[in-house]
């Protein structure tokens, strides 16, 4: 049984693990962190880290930047991990995190989805084979009209994933709109689409001569974040200090 602390309990995705949690046989939420009132009765609930003394193995964080040494601190003190959801550090909040990283394992990813983390190792297979045939790469990402940086986080994550995979050669385009020219062999398309109530939806495009092959993942709820927060939270206990990520889940 994975004991877990919940840091953004009362908020949207805390709410969701939360619910995702009770249905799971092996792990517990056993106590939650938040600075605003909310549930009480399903778990005690703490303002702050200072104020927990609840045993635990591990901490998920669907919360924000804000305080983010405190957890730190207590994690260490703890000797537990930390699965870090959060995102929008600065950089002296990920120095602090690098350092952290040193003392126990936290694991860091830019989509919890297992699906997208699975999309990310398919994608560099897919380019090491493609790319000496002539195949173009284009990378499309939807989002709903609320979001408010493009392209995506995990579009970028996919770029890079195959860029790593081509040993880094390709520059990112993401506006055509001034280049009257040809597509040139080593890049990678990106383009953002932003309406409704989309919650993600990102197409990988390898196209060649003839032939195209699309690789694509469409989240239909904010759930499959949580489950792939849940699924890290009882993989990382006992590992080791050192920064991880959701492709070590993955396997």
């Amino acid at each position: 049984m994975t004991n877990i602390i919940l840091r953004g309990c009362n908020g949207k995705m805390g709410s969701v693990v939360t619910e995702l949690v009770e249905e799971d046989e092996n792990a517990v939420i056993v106590a939650g962190i938040d600075v605003s009132k909310g549930r009480d009765d399903k778990y005690p609930v703490f303002y702050s880290f200072m104020q927990c003394n609840v045993p635990a193995d591990v901490i998920i964080d669907f919360s924000s930047p804000v305080n983010v040494r405190e957890m730190l601190d207590f994690a260490i003190r703890r000797g537990i991990g930390i699965v870090l959801c959060t995102t929008g550090f600065s950089k002296e909040d990920q120095r602090l995190i690098e350092e952290a990283s040193k003392l126990i394992p936290i694991l860091r990813s830019a989509n919890m989805s297992m699906g997208i983390n699975l999309i990310l190792k398919l994608v560099k297979e897919a380019a090491k084979v493609l790319v000496d045939s002539g195949f173009d790469m284009e990378i499309i990402e939807k989002h709903h009209n609320k979001k408010v940086d493009a392209p995506s986080g995990t579009a970028l994550a996919i770029a890079d994933s195959i860029n790593e995979a081509l040993n880094h050669q390709y520059e990112y385009v993401y506006d055509r709109t001034d280049i009257r020219a040809p597509r040139v062999k080593n890049e990678i398309g990106i383009s953002s689409i932003r309406g409704g109530t989309i919650v993600g939806e990102h197409d990988v495009i390898f196209a060649g001569s003839d032939e195209v092959i699309e690789i694509k993942h469409t989240a239909y709820s904010k759930a499959i974040f949580a489950k792939g927060a849940i699924q890290a939270s009882k993989y990382l206990p006992g590992k080791k200090p050192g920064m991880y990520a959701m492709n070590d889940v993955v396997g």
